[in-house]
């Protein structure tokens, strides 16, 4: 139902103030102004969208929770499809998405809406070089985690007598 609204009341809001803006400035600066905005937008999501890149490479660097850097570039991506759809309305939303500050408040707002159950980073269980699934590498007291790999050195056949390791039987 939401979602109808929207695409019913959105289209009406920005005929509705084209008309208004288009009536008080002329239709040239109307025309004028959808386009400037247009280019700015889409010089102002390049620059917050490659921040936004850099604090997510900087969480998974880190190991910490990407999804709020996740959700800021997913803000800043709608924010750009906004500023490219003509009209003042939607210009206003999309400027106001670039905003850090109103951004952090809709991340603070939906955080608090939806419950995320489960959360991992990196890979999932592992089926390969002896591990098994539920075995994940070990995270040492200093807080590195400790990966690695093996190779199965052992003789494809039983070998008689000592091993090479140790001296065999003693024979005088």
């Amino acid at each position: 139902m939401y979602l109808f609204l929207a695409f019913l009341l959105v289209p009406l809001i920005e005929i509705a103030l084209f008309i208004q803006v288009g009536g008080l400035i002329g239709l040239w600066a109307t025309l004028g102004i959808v386009v400037l905005t247009a280019v700015l937008g889409t010089w102002l999501v390049r620059t917050q969208g490659r921040m936004a890149m850099g604090q997510l490479r900087n969480s998974f660097e880190q190991l910490r929770d990407p999804a709020e850097p996740l959700a800021h570039g997913a803000m800043i991506l709608f924010s750009g499809a906004l500023l490219l759809t003509p009209g003042f309305f939607t210009d206003a939303v999309g400027f106001a998405l670039l905003m850090p500050p109103v951004r952090i408040a809709v991340y603070k707002y939906l955080r608090a809406r939806v419950n995320v159950t489960q959360f991992q980073m990196g890979p999932g269980p592992m089926h390969h070089h002896g591990f098994h699934p539920g075995n994940r590498p070990h995270q040492g007291p200093s807080g590195d985690i400790i990966d690695g790999d093996f190779e199965d050195v052992t003789p494809s056949r039983p070998r008689s007598g000592p091993s090479g390791w140790v001296e065999g039987p003693d024979k005088r």
